[in-house]
């Protein structure tokens, strides 16, 4: 038996990558309340925002989630889990510091785990948010 099921409401947001449309994504999408912002790095056409300074690629990516969050209607305040993914543990407080910086006062669900290696070489931590608007 076949379900169909429609949204109503389905906003995209778009960084402007000339790779959202060849893999088909989104930098977030919001249904209703809920956000979700797909993996962020640091990635520019110039190598890493921040270089091999994980703590710097780590303000960047939260930088773009807040703006994606902010053109989607929400904020840092509504983010209720983030998932980091970084390519050497041994660097977790750096990254911890720097997500504790944006989001502590929030204290989302959270999950950090290795990875061997990310899209490009250089990127050393990639992270995804989801957020509930609650107004």
């Amino acid at each position: 038996m076949r379900h169909s099921y429609r949204v109503s409401t389905r906003q995209l947001i778009s960084s402007g990558g000339t790779w959202e449309p060849v893999v088909g994504y989104s930098r977030a999408v919001r249904v209703g309340d809920h956000v979700s912002v797909a993996g962020t790095t640091a990635a520019t056409p110039d190598g890493p925002e921040g270089g091999d300074d994980i703590g710097a690629q780590t303000r960047a990516c939260l930088v773009r989630i807040r703006a994606a969050l902010f053109e989607a209607g929400a904020t840092l305040e509504d983010v209720i889990r983030t998932r980091m993914f970084v390519t050497d543990i041994s660097r977790w407080q750096e990254v911890g510091r720097v997500h504790g910086e944006f989001l502590g006062h929030v204290r989302p669900a959270s999950t950090m785990v290795e990875v061997n290696a990310l899209i490009e070489p250089g990127l050393l931590v990639e992270i995804e948010a989801d957020a509930i608007i609650v107004r």
